[in-house]
């Protein structure tokens, strides 16, 4: 909406564009505070900066990619990240052949150092796009070092503390998901 020029919507045409009820957006809005009037909407601006103070966006997220194979290529390639608040600082690998090579703009480090690295750095999030088969003994690794939360690729469910958050990306899931919608 910023991009279109548009200073004030409501929650009518919040949730049109969310797939959403007013009364949804009106309710989950409400929760962490008062940002619109009655009868006069939201101001657009003012509510996305409220929401990247709400998901902790308003800040500079340093991030460790760790696996720098196809996909780990593709993620550092991937150029939408600094926007919205996050930046790949390190890029790790196992394999001696593209340890020292760049990708993304990034060295790619030995793995051997990442605990290290990242104990050192204070970095509280990664993403995993290792094998599924390494993906707990990575993990294990950057829990040890610090990590808080961690967005995997691998079609693995992790063994993680409480505290530390996990998200997964499965595209394979995802297909099936979508194959049961498709006439």
């Amino acid at each position: 909406m910023i991009a279109e020029g548009k200073v004030i919507t409501s929650s009518q045409e919040l949730g049109q564009r969310l797939g959403l009820s007013s009364a949804q957006i009106r309710k989950d809005l409400s929760q962490f505070g008062e940002f619109g009037k009655q009868g006069t909407g939201y101001n657009i601006t003012f509510l996305a900066e409220q929401l990247r103070r709400i998901l902790k966006v308003d800040q500079l997220w340093n991030i460790a990619l760790v696996g720098a194979g196809d996909l780990g290529r593709a993620v550092a390639n991937y150029g939408g990240f600094f926007d919205r608040g996050f930046r790949i600082t390190k890029v790790y690998d196992i394999d001696p052949q593209k340890i020292g090579q760049r990708i993304g703009g990034f060295i790619i480090h030995d793995v051997a150092s990442m605990a290290a690295d990242i104990r050192k750095t204070k970095i509280k999030i990664a993403m995993l796009a290792v094998p599924a088969a390494d993906a707990q003994s990575v993990t294990d690794k950057l829990v040890e070092a610090g990590i808080q939360a961690i967005l995997c690729y691998a079609p693995v469910s992790l063994k993680v503390p409480e505290s530390v958050k996990i998200q997964y990306i499965d595209p394979v899931l995802r297909l099936q998901h979508m194959t049961y919608y498709v006439s």
